[in-house]
């Protein structure tokens, strides 16, 4: 029944024009603004919706990863626009003093977007 159905996914934040200036401006990523929603449009024409919430509480989860070709780099640029890294340091998940997990699996970095949701870069060669 819904095989044929382009499927999205949405998040919430708790302030969108605070949302929007941080995904346009400090990610780089195109936004686009109705009804007072939010689009983010990736990649492979992939969109993800941003919707206002009241009493918004950020997930325990990462919402979003970027796929990218040298964790490093991103960091090293993303980190020049203001975003700051997750320091993890419990006894399965240790990250360096920049925010990258090395331990098995992809090489990772997780930040928070203004709300408080986690997103990450992640290796992906």
């Amino acid at each position: 029944m819904l095989s044929g159905s382009r499927a999205f996914s949405g998040f919430s934040v708790d302030d969108t024009q605070k949302a929007k200036e941080f995904y346009s401006q400090t990610l780089g990523l195109e936004v686009s603004e109705s009804h007072g929603l939010l689009t983010l449009h990736l990649a492979g024409d992939t969109k993800v919706l941003i919707y206002p919430k009241p009493k918004h509480q950020p997930a325990t989860f990462t919402i979003l990863n970027f796929a990218v070709n040298n964790v490093e780099e991103a960091v090293d640029e993303l980190t020049q626009r203001g975003v700051r890294f997750e320091i993890y340091d419990q006894p399965d998940l240790k990250t360096d003093k920049r925010g990258i997990f090395r331990g098995g699996g992809p090489v990772i970095a997780w930040f928070k977007d203004p709300a408080g949701n986690i997103l990450s870069v992640l290796e992906e060669r």
